[in-house]
């Protein structure tokens, strides 16, 4: 329990050892020097002068040169059992303690003494108080506001739950649109939030993401003419189908349905990070990219390059006289070898099903024309609705996504939130937490209460 109070290093040590006894083997001296080994604080007190025995004397101890101490060290002597039973005054006992003082220690008597004692340790006080009030007074401040921070924190306890509850939807309501708008109080500087970030993965993320997307990755000469071929049918075709230019242009629009949807990803993990709910608008998004394979619009305003190429072949088969014909007199390599095996012929019947097609081999100049035309069609195209798709679907996510989310929002949690059955059990208090906030509003209080004694001393300059 001694230790307690003298381990504080604010604290002053009244050390009080009988003159009788060995101060070397002093229970107090002992406690003193563990917790003050310099003796900066310590003050020893040599009770029972006149016990000792005879022909001996404390003058080497009170002079400091046993045991040195810092503050001082005091001779007292003691009321005796005698004076007690007699009822002697302490203003008899005080005179006679300096007369024995006097005629023992003659030099020492002045500092020596209950009523010295009294004095001194008045003195020390004060000048102790001075010395560490700054200290003290900034300690108190800082626990003060130290403790009214955990007070904020804890709230109000609540008493309307029905009006707690709405400031709390309409708060939480209010910060998430801030949040988004980029209107908030608190904005952190370490990372991009709220709006600014949907704002980065549209012009950014989303954008290079198409940009980076080749109109014609994935497609070669030989797939391009394939179509051609299945788009003729049975009959040979004079003109490029636009059949094969539909169904290979809406292949490559298929493309951009994925890094759409990714986008709007982005946007819903953006907005759970900031209110952990989120429903699921992709549907929106995914039609877009069906519109556009819904209807291949040949007659686009931007789609100019279509009457450039047909232009550009009619211009060729004019120079060519009657391409028409031309073509349809050319002869096929199976017709310039002879007939064909099987019709007229004696020879062995052959399987045309068993021929391997060939993967890759020379494109003849009509194939090489008509190759160059669809992927001429298709890059354009392409880009007019990847310009289209890069446009809408920010559009459509902050129409369907994030505007919907702002204004029905508090709405949306009013509704499921403030019912009356479940008005009691969301806003319940933990005894735990009622239990903190008693306490940490008594220590505030006492801290106030210390910061007025501090200002009362330093304003009354008793030292």
């Amino acid at each position: 329990m001694i230790l307690s109070y003298i381990s504080n290093p604010n604290s002053l040590i009244l050390c009080v050892s009988p003159a009788n006894s060995d101060l070397a083997t002093s229970d107090a001296l002992k406690l003193a020097r563990e917790v003050d080994p310099d003796g900066r604080r310590t003050l020893l007190v040599v009770s029972k002068l006149d016990l000792m025995d005879a022909g001996t004397d404390a003058l080497e101890v009170l002079l400091g040169r046993v045991i040195p101490i810092r503050l001082g060290i005091i001779g007292v002597v003691n009321r005796s059992q005698h004076d007690l039973n007699t009822q002697k005054s302490l203003a008899d006992c005080c005179k006679d303690e300096q007369a024995f003082l006097q005629r023992h220690y003659p030099s020492l008597a002045s500092r020596c003494g209950s009523r010295y004692l009294a004095r001194t340790l008045s003195r020390l006080l004060m000048h102790h108080i001075r010395d560490c009030l700054p200290e003290l007074k900034t300690r108190v401040t800082v626990l003060t506001a130290q403790y009214q921070s955990r007070l904020n924190s804890y709230g109000q306890p609540v008493e309307d739950h029905s009006a707690t509850l709405l400031q709390i939807v309409t708060k939480f309501a209010t910060d998430y649109c801030n949040t988004i708008e980029g209107t908030a109080r608190h904005i952190q500087t370490s990372e991009l939030c709220g709006g600014a970030r949907i704002c980065y993965i549209f012009h950014e993320t989303f954008g290079r993401t198409l940009q980076s997307i080749d109109p014609l990755g994935g497609l070669t000469e030989l797939d391009v003419l394939t179509a051609i071929r299945n788009a003729t049918g049975p009959r040979p075709a004079l003109f490029v189908p636009e059949v094969s230019f539909e169904l290979l242009v809406k292949k490559q629009i298929k493309r951009l349905e994925e890094p759409s949807l990714r986008c709007v990803e982005l946007v819903h993990e953006e907005l759970q990070r900031i209110i952990q709910h989120c429903s699921a608008y992709s549907t929106q998004v995914h039609n877009l990219v069906a519109i556009e394979l819904a209807y291949i619009n040949t007659k686009h305003p931007d789609f100019t390059d279509a009457a450039q190429v047909s232009a550009s072949v009619n211009s060729q088969q004019a120079e060519s006289g009657d391409g028409g014909k031309r073509w349809k007199n050319e002869k096929m390599p199976s017709e310039e070898k002879g007939p064909v095996p099987g019709f007229g012929s004696p020879t062995k019947a052959v399987n045309l099903l068993d021929t391997a097609v060939p993967v890759s081999r020379k494109l003849s100049t009509r194939e090489q024309r008509d190759c160059e035309v669809i992927q001429r069609l298709i890059k354009c195209y392409f880009l007019i609705v990847r310009k289209s798709i890069q446009d809408s679907v920010p559009k459509t996510v902050m129409h369907f996504l994030v505007n919907h989310v702002k204004e029905h929002l508090q709405s949306e949690l009013v509704g499921q939130l403030y019912k009356q059955p479940q008005l009691q059990e969301l806003l319940i208090e933990s005894q735990e937490t009622a239990q903190q906030r008693t306490e940490v509003a008594q220590m505030l209080e006492a801290l106030k209460k210390a910061s007025n004694i501090i200002s009362e001393i330093r304003e009354t300059h008793l030292w």
